[in-house]
């Protein structure tokens, strides 16, 4: 009896510390990386996991493998020869504009299968913004379709999302179970995303609106008041000094972009160049701030001189808008801080963030991921910006391969490591990491180049949420969550409960994963599942394993859901309720059809 209570009171603290861990995921109060470090730590400190178990996500086979192939990845991109393949086929389907777009999509969920769905969706983001000029439509009505094409295209392949392998290690830790092939959920996949195309393609347009975008930068932020010309006058006290002498972004948070002196444009060390009577200062800030400085400083004000992209745009200088990715260090960091000038030598104009614009004091406006940067600078600096991990520059994009030496060795890395994996003869944690030692060793990559491609709040996320499926495993947790939900299915006629506890546990899979991240909700119900399958039939355990995979993956209604939604939806071309009510409509498609699908396996 005392046993039994104390079981009781252990499952009430546990289920007391899930709850307290879902509430973090929910309200974001930290990243959810750091939640699932906190959950795992608490775990561990309380007695529920012992050091080997607790540490056993971060050897997970898994998680390595994710690891190697971020790394793989981010060789395919160094050689850009995605965007010169989908610019070549979008040229061929130009004849139409239906068909152009399938085309495309249809290469985008092809290329999901095998490079991470996120990676592609910021690989082809600029790809499709023109896309989306050239056709003259929405941008919505061509983001939120590229968003879903990749997410559906990792439903195809073991290694399409970390959730496929997240599922396919939990369940080969079972006894007696043989771990997934590369292509099983291809199967039904393919299926899947044949209908998600054709959904996109030709109901979600009818749902999104014609938010239409403007050509102009400047008109796109409402820039019109905050970007003029000041003239410096013989008795300003400019007048031989430097804009650091006066200290003008100091005192009157003005920032001067380029300076025009005897109709030549000078664009560097600004901040150090001696001003002359005549200069013409490029300068963006408030109005209010514009006053302060004419009055001490003694300009000419030209108020009816408002500064437009053309006008910006002279000599080398070129205006982008950047979207910050998670994996950037500025994230959490406000512009001065992270020192943006002076380390990538440009400037911000102005921050969209969820559809509202920010533009006063922005160098102290504290980063979030996904922000959208209104970018003003050298177009050599935009280059190396574009180079990098941690941003995603939405201008035009380049169709030239990046012939580096040995650049087609990545191709066949790529290639190798999915064909040796898929035909048994080696694992794929294995033909992964032999792929990356070739590239290394070739040189094709860089040693720092692979540490910082390699996307290390999911390798934590994964590492800690693997020991807390084991803790609801072992605790009995999935039994007991198991025993309700087989309580409610056995209430349905005999022939029909397999199914209804399919249903049930995809809807619950889909609100976990909506509310909280797919890779979360995998860890958590999967051991119920075995749970369940011990309960029913051992035979259901495939099966239902299978459709929670799936059904973590179409996750389409809100931008936290995953990463690929939030990547689109960063650009600020997007409303949340569309994307709500789009994905709502797409979520009901794909519990049919995966319902559909996965009771042929019953």
């Amino acid at each position: 009896m005392f046993r039994l209570i104390g079981l009781g009171l252990k499952l009430n603290g546990l289920s007391m510390l899930l709850f307290f861990g879902f509430v973090l995921f929910v309200t974001e109060v930290f990243s959810i990386d750091v939640t699932a470090m906190i959950l795992l730590t608490v775990l561990f400190s309380l007695g529920y996991l012992t050091p080997e178990e607790a540490l056993s996500g971060f050897s997970n086979p898994a998680v390595i493998t994710i690891a190697f192939l971020f790394i793989i990845s981010r060789a395919l991109q160094k050689t850009r020869i995605l965007e010169y393949l989908i610019i070549r086929i979008r040229r061929l389907a130009d004849r139409s504009m239906t068909l152009g777009r399938a085309v495309y999509l249809f290469t985008i969920g092809i290329a999901s299968a095998v490079v991470n769905n996120t990676a592609i969706v910021a690989i082809f983001m600029p790809v499709t913004i023109r896309l989306a000029q050239k056709y003259k439509i929405s941008p919505s009505k061509m983001l939120i379709p590229l968003s879903y094409a990749a997410i559906l295209g990792g439903t195809l392949t073991l290694v399409g999302t970390s959730t496929n392998l997240l599922v396919n290690s939990i369940y080969i830790s079972q006894p007696g179970v043989e771990p997934m092939g590369m292509f099983e959920f291809m199967r039904y996949g393919i299926i899947l995303m044949g209908v998600g195309l054709l959904y996109v393609l030709f109901i979600a347009p009818m749902i999104l609106p014609s938010r239409t975008s403007t050509s102009s930068l400047t008109r796109s932020y409402h820039l019109g008041g905050y970007l003029t010309e000041m003239k410096i006058t013989a008795e300003s006290p400019l007048n031989g000094k430097t804009c650091l002498d006066r200290g003008i972004n100091k005192n009157y948070d003005v920032m001067v972009l380029d300076i025009l002196r005897d109709d030549k444009m000078i664009t560097n060390m600004i901040r150090l160049t001696r001003l002359k009577e005549g200069d013409i200062l490029f300068v963006r800030g408030t109005l209010e701030n514009f006053l302060r400085m004419k009055e001490v400083e003694k300009v000419k004000l030209l108020t009816d001189e408002k500064l437009t992209q053309d006008e910006l745009e002279q000599e080398d200088n070129i205006l982008v808008e950047c979207l910050l990715t998670d994996k950037s260090d500025l994230v959490g960091k406000s512009l001065m801080s992270g020192n943006f000038r002076r380390r990538f030598g440009t400037f911000i104009l102005a921050i969209r963030r969820e559809g509202s614009i920010l533009r006063k004091k922005i160098a102290h406006v504290v980063l979030n991921a996904y922000d959208t940067l209104l970018v003003y600078g050298p177009g050599s600096k935009v280059d190396e910006l574009s180079k990098r991990g941690d941003f995603v520059v939405l201008g035009e994009v380049h169709a030239e391969l990046s012939k580096q030496r040995f650049w087609w060795m990545t191709i066949i890395a790529i290639i190798g490591t999915i064909t040796l994996a898929a035909l048994g003869i080696m694992p794929i944690v294995k033909s992964a990491m032999l792929g990356v030692v070739i590239l290394l060793a070739l040189k094709i990559i860089t040693p720092q180049e692979s540490y910082q491609s390699i996307n290390w709040q999911v390798i934590v996320l994964i590492s800690a949420l693997i020991p807390v499926g084991i803790v609801i495993q072992k605790t009995g947790t999935a039994e007991w969550i198991g025993g309700f939900i087989s309580s409610v299915a056995r209430s349905a006629p005999t022939e029909i409960q397999p199914q209804v506890l399919l249903g049930l546990i995809y809807l619950m899979t889909i609100i976990l994963t909506e509310i909280s991240s797919n890779t979360g909700s995998a860890a958590i119900l999967v051991p119920v599942m075995f749970a369940l399958s011990d309960q029913f039939n051992p035979a259901f355990a495939f099966a239902m394993v299978f459709g929670i995979g799936l059904a973590a993956n179409c996750a389409f209604m809100l931008p936290i859901a995953t990463p690929p939604n939030a990547l689109v939806y960063g650009t600020g071309f997007i409303e949340q309720k569309q994307m709500l009510k789009t994905g709502m409509v797409l979520n009901l498609c794909s519990i049919v059809v995966i319902f559909i699908l996965v009771s042929i396996l019953l």
